[in-house]
């Protein structure tokens, strides 16, 4: 039989877990952190862009001025709570990496792979794959590869 015939290349999903070392859990805050120092700093800008949006309507002597700097709050009050929920998300990352213990391993993403299928294969099998990793290093890959 050929062999182009009955065999294919398919696509799929490989688990990337990482294990909790120090180094690990400390880059992971880090970047945690940087990213609600961001969120913050953003808030910030976004209260003062606000403000002076709002003097400048209320420099000029417009017919609608209330009803602008009504549209004005609404979207700044908006933007705002969509950058806090934001904010909570990572506040809670945040928190649930605290928690893990050290040598944990936990799901940390998906990459894709390519692999081939041939006539016969356990394709259940050849789908679940994991690739383990410390501290940036591929520690083990656990499935059929």
């Amino acid at each position: 039989m050929d062999e182009a015939k009955s065999s294919l290349f398919l696509k799929r999903p490989v688990t990337l877990k990482v294990v909790v070392t120090p180094r690990w859990k400390e880059e992971v805050q880090r970047q945690l952190q940087t990213q609600i120092n961001q969120i913050d700093a953003q808030l910030q800008q976004l209260d003062v862009q606000g403000q002076r949006a709002i003097a400048e309507i209320q420099k000029q002597t417009v017919p609608n001025a209330a009803q602008q700097i009504e549209t004005i709050n609404g979207q700044v009050n908006q933007k705002k709570s969509e950058m806090l929920e934001q904010k909570n998300q990572f506040l809670q990352q945040l928190q649930q990496v605290q928690l893990l213990e050290m040598e944990q391993e936990v799901a940390q993403g998906q990459l894709e792979s390519y692999f081939k299928v041939e006539i016969g294969d356990n394709l259940v099998e050849k789908m679940t794959v994991e690739v383990l990793v410390r501290d940036g290093i591929v520690e083990e890959v656990r499935g059929e590869i």
